[in-house]
């Protein structure tokens, strides 16, 4: 299997550690592998309380951990918290993906990282969730920025993880990997728009 060329990136303010969340492996996989190689070593951050049912967020955080302790890296998994999610999205449930529903979502997650960001000195954190073809990259930059708004002294990291070869990469190591490689976005709601 071919590597892929070294795509140069640098953290926000030369940073050499951030908090990355990670919505599931498959997503994580060409990222942490991009960030390493730029001497950037990441923290996964799995929070995800959307994902539904129970057992689908335990296969993707199963999946996750065993990522993180294939390459050594520190993981940090916070509580499911499914019921307050639905409560917090209470009337979008009809929303189409990219909608409101979304940007809500992509608010509590990053809301939630940020949170631990402060808590465990980090003053960059990022997320996964911009690899994905099907999410709107406007509206993680702006839950982002929304996020760490909320934490004076902290930035969000709005890279655009789709270029530089980084998506046929991620494609790539989960096959490597064997990577349990989820058919819907996670809720209950995105279910029923599965591709």
């Amino acid at each position: 299997m071919r590597r892929h060329l070294k795509l140069k990136i640098e953290a926000p303010g030369g940073e050499t550690k951030i908090l990355l969340h990670a919505c599931c492996a498959p997503c994580s996989t060409a990222i942490v592998e991009c960030l390493l190689e730029n001497d950037i070593r990441p923290t996964l951050f799995y929070y995800n309380p959307n994902i539904f049912p129970d057992e689908e967020y335990e296969k993707r955080k199963a999946e996750c951990l065993r990522h993180t302790q294939m390459l050594g890296l520190d993981y940090a998994d916070a509580d499911y918290e499914h019921d307050k999610w639905l409560c917090e999205v209470k009337g979008l449930e009809g929303e189409p993906e990219r909608g409101a529903r979304c940007l809500k979502c992509f608010k509590i997650r990053l809301a939630a990282t940020a949170k631990y960001a402060g808590e465990h000195g980090f003053s960059v954190f990022a997320t996964t969730l911009a690899t994905s073809r099907w999410k709107n990259l406007e509206q993680i930059s702006e839950a982002g920025a929304y996020a760490a708004a909320l934490f004076p002294g902290l930035v969000f990291w709005a890279q655009n993880w789709r270029k530089g070869g980084l998506s046929e990469r991620r494609n790539e190591l989960v096959r490597l990997y064997d990577f349990y490689n989820q058919p819907y976005c996670g809720c209950e709601f995105s279910m029923n728009n599965k591709k």
